[in-house]
């Protein structure tokens, strides 16, 4: 008998430990995750969206010129980031399976309604994340969006740009360099005024 009882302590000693080391583990995955890093499943209910390369950099730093770029818009203009100089602009990345992004972009058709005569915001969608290119026209066509979105459909300006998390947003001077740091994360129509003052 008393074996049976031995034999019965240690089974939920053991049960306990392994429970232990399950919970502990599922924590330790939690606060290596980080307040940055987010879902990227599609459920408009989260709270952001990341696209992650291991050894990933910080992208074009402060003070470098912005890599120029020629990309087809929405509207089927050609845009050219070299086109813009002399003007101020808003570089943002963003696509439509991304929950900030669709937080960010009233507020950045509101400051373009109020602020398009003194700086340039350019929306380049991340199109070869999409699942179709219609859903973009779709979705700008929807809220009315009025800002140029060129579309990457290669990838190739996302990569420049190190926009491994969306949305992604760089600032850049009449001069073409960018001239404060990158914002990773949603913007507010207040942030984008700062911005618009801090600039060259």
């Amino acid at each position: 008998m008393s074996k049976r009882i031995i034999g019965i302590v240690v089974l939920v000693v053991l049960v306990g430990i392994v429970t232990f080391n399950i919970v502990q583990k599922n924590e330790d995955k939690q606060t290596d995750r980080g307040p940055d890093e987010y879902d990227v499943s599609g459920d408009p209910d989260v709270e952001g969206a990341m696209i992650t390369s291991p050894g990933a950099d910080d992208g074009i730093e402060l003070g470098n010129m912005a890599p120029d770029f020629e990309l087809e818009t929405l509207s089927g203009e050609t845009l050219k980031l070299s086109d813009l100089q002399g003007k101020k602009v808003i570089l943002n990345f963003w696509a439509t399976w991304c929950p900030p992004c669709k937080v960010e972009m009233p507020e950045m058709q509101e400051f373009y309604d109020e602020h398009g005569d003194d700086v340039e915001i350019v929306a380049v969608n991340l199109t070869s994340s999409e699942t179709n290119e219609k859903k973009v026209h779709d979705y700008i066509d929807e809220h009315k969006y009025t800002y140029p979105v060129p579309l990457d459909k290669d990838s190739e300006v996302g990569d420049t740009y190190m926009a491994i998390t969306v949305p992604t947003t760089y600032f850049i001077g009449t001069d073409g360099k960018v001239q404060q740091p990158k914002k990773v994360g949603p913007m507010t129509y207040e942030f984008m005024e700062e911005m618009l003052d801090e600039l060259e």
